[in-house]
């Protein structure tokens, strides 16, 4: 993979976590009953996108530097809306 891959590989990831962390506190607003579906579609459908982007974008390799940055814009996200808030 070359650099300019790995580039847009790692900002796609860490890009995707800040959209999971709206999507997420979306989740919560919803009713209670409602919570579980939305739950287990939210999963599927992000994880199955978050592959399918990653087809898309380098062939669909997966590095563990990917998940980090998927976690790390997840919790700058959060401190973020923190701080906003």
């Amino acid at each position: 993979m070359d650099l300019k891959t790995q580039i847009i590989s790692l900002l796609f990831s860490f890009i995707y976590g800040f959209i999971i962390y709206i999507v997420f506190r979306y989740r919560y607003k919803c009713k209670k009953r409602y919570r579980v579906l939305f739950s287990l579609l939210y999963s599927l459908v992000f994880s199955l996108l978050y592959f399918f982007f990653l087809l898309l974008i380098n062939n669909g390799t997966l590095h563990i530097y990917f998940l980090l940055l998927i976690i790390f814009g997840f919790l700058l996200s959060h401190h973020l809306s923190k701080k906003i808030v």
